[in-house]
């Protein structure tokens, strides 16, 4: 007789895992949840900071707009007005504003390289590690209740055996109690009834080996497989919090860290303010508009009881005769800049005039531009400037002759240029023809010459002003200048009417042609134009002082961007960076042009 213990007994011993399976897996959700909200905490940070650069960037777009708006246009009466201290301030803080603008820049660029782009890469790694470490648990998760079911499998079978066993045993037990019963039955059921007995311990036996088997696994994943995949999940969850925490001490570095140059910037718009001269801006004023006149002597009392009679003021009257004729300018407009009182006697009829009439005749009358023997090539006075008063027409010489200057320069380094290409063509013959620049170099022979004459008579009026040379005579003024000769015949008639016999002008009226000249707006047409697209780079293969204007000092092996090709005179426009470009000698560079540059 074999006696099994009842499967009901074991059933209590195993039914807990099954609410710890429930409970770990309600755990993983959990920490699935929390992980996956830590990441879009992360990406949400990332959105705020790139959003931050975007900011950056458009503030220090409009910044740079802001400064370029404000900046003197070349070439424009606005560039002299930064002579005074004032504006050269103001100057200053406008370039210190770009450089203030350029921090900004770098807060976006850093920020964006140190922060959005590291934090972006991270999150993808956290993705992959997060999936990788749940991926685990669910596998672990899996395999215990695997492992459960087989258990459960093994104690039904072993329940169903031992209730067959014991039923085999009763009908042996009622058999081998029947008297009726042949020995032959009662002989089966026995059999019957040890059969279901070893089939009982079968299940027995393999419950109990599956049952030990499921406490192993159990203990190995909630003691060993889950803590370490919990390990891990903590793990990275802790060094997600760390590594938002970094950016965060990045964000306020990349700031702090422009500070100081931000302080420098404004250190300077402090020192340029602080540089601003009320006196000095206002000597520059008075140098800038002194006439160089006397002024008028005293007039005398009119007595109108006696026949009409007027001094002429000697120091005055005197003083203009002996200028118009000691320097007789045909068109010149120097009687005219006079004080209003003092006008060219041209008859004993108009020495007599009461004072009053002359006065409401000066007040009344309008300004005109007379003709002129010699011309600029627009019209719009004299060559020789002998219409403005004589301080203001020496400082208009003394441009003039050093604008010549530049250009003779700028002729002679484009000369100097040429010559030394001349020279690689003789010593490298493949490179080029050394008679093909032979043209070239005479054409600015003869330029630099032209410009050499047109120095030396700007000068000579420049020395007969500042009285170095005695005043120009008749002749003297007929052979001033080759435009003068090819305009006199147009001009003569006008010059000839308006001149009296002692060679001085008279200013009646009805003698005089007006000539108005409209103001134009040429010059600023261009002043707003879009800076030149970079079309290549180019090496520098020589130093070159660009000391004239419009050129560029550049060191040999220098790299430079390209934004205008040689047109055929040896010069190329490059540029070093946003604010600073020129030309330079083509034979000084070597270009290298972009593709796109070269389809076009």
């Amino acid at each position: 007789m074999v006696s099994l213990p009842h499967p009901s007994v074991l059933h209590g011993a195993v039914s807990a895992p099954c609410f710890c399976c429930r409970k770990g897996k309600d755990q993983f959700d959990n920490l699935e949840k929390h992980t996956q909200w830590g990441i879009d905490v992360l990406e949400k940070y990332i959105k705020f900071v790139k959003e931050r650069t975007e900011i950056e960037l458009s503030y220090a777009k409009q910044l740079r707009n802001l400064s370029k708006k404000y900046q003197p246009k070349k070439n424009s009466k606005e560039e002299e007005e930064y002579r005074y201290t004032s504006t050269r301030a103001f100057l200053a803080t406008l370039n210190e504003m770009n450089d203030y603008a350029g921090q900004h820049e770098v807060i976006s660029e850093n920020m964006t390289s140190l922060i959005t782009a590291e934090l972006t890469r991270y999150v993808q790694e956290l993705k992959q590690e997060r999936k990788s470490h749940f991926h685990d648990g669910r596998k672990a998760q899996q395999h215990i209740e695997t492992c459960w079911k087989q258990l459960e499998a093994s104690k039904r079978r072993f329940e169903r055996d031992c209730k067959e066993a014991d039923r085999a045993q009763q009908y042996f037990e009622k058999m081998d109690a029947d008297i009726n019963v042949t020995k032959a039955d009662v002989e089966k059921a026995r059999q019957q009834a040890q059969l279901r007995h070893q089939m009982a311990e079968d299940s027995k036996a393999e419950y109990s080996s599956t049952l030990q088997k499921f406490n192993s696994e159990q203990h190995e994943h909630y003691y060993t497989h889950i803590p370490n995949i919990f390990q891990k999940i903590q793990e990275m969850e802790e060094r997600r919090i760390v590594r938002i925490g970094e950016s965060m001490k990045t964000f306020a570095e990349v700031d702090r860290q422009v500070i100081p140059i931000i302080g420098k910037c404004l250190d300077e718009i402090t020192k340029a303010a602080e540089s601003v001269d009320h006196k000095n801006d206002s000597q520059m004023v008075i140098e800038a508009f002194k006439s160089g006149f006397e002024p008028p002597g005293d007039i005398d009392f009119e007595d109108f009881t006696q026949p009409m009679k007027r001094t002429v003021s000697e120091s005055s009257l005197s003083n203009s005769r002996g200028d118009g004729k000691s320097e007789p300018k045909f068109g010149s407009k120097s009687k005219g800049k006079l004080w209003p009182f003092i006008k060219k006697n041209k008859s004993p009829k108009q020495q007599k005039e009461p004072l009053s009439h002359r006065f409401n005749e000066f007040m009344t009358s309008k300004p005109k531009i007379h003709c002129f023997r010699s011309l600029k090539r627009g019209g719009a006075g004299p060559e020789d400037f002998s219409n403005l008063p004589p301080e203001q027409r020496r400082k208009k010489l003394q441009q003039k002759v050093d604008e010549l200057n530049r250009d003779i320069q700028k002729e002679m380094d484009s000369r100097d240029a040429l010559t030394k290409m001349k020279d690689v063509y003789i010593k490298n013959p493949q490179m080029g023809d050394a008679a093909s620049v032979d043209h070239r170099l005479a054409e600015l022979g003869q330029n630099i010459e032209k410009l050499r004459l047109e120095v030396q008579k700007f000068e000579g009026w420049l020395a007969e002003v500042e009285g170095r040379l005695p005043a120009r005579t008749e002749q003297s003024r007929r052979q001033s200048g080759v435009y003068e000769a090819q305009n006199a015949s147009g001009v003569n008639s006008c010059a000839q009417d308006r001149e009296s016999p002692d060679g001085s002008y008279t200013e009646e009226q009805s003698q005089e042609t007006e000539m108005k000249v409209p103001a134009t707006d040429f010059d600023d047409e261009f002043d707003d134009e879009e800076p030149l697209p970079t079309i290549g780079t180019c090496k520098a293969l020589y130093t070159f002082e660009g000391q004239n204007e419009g050129t560029i000092s550049v060191a040999e092996g220098e790299m430079l961007y390209v934004i205008e090709e040689d047109k055929g005179d040896g010069w190329t426009r490059i540029r070093r960076n946003e604010d600073e470009e020129g030309y330079v000698p083509t034979s000084y560079v070597e270009v290298y042009l972009d593709k796109n540059a070269k389809d076009s």
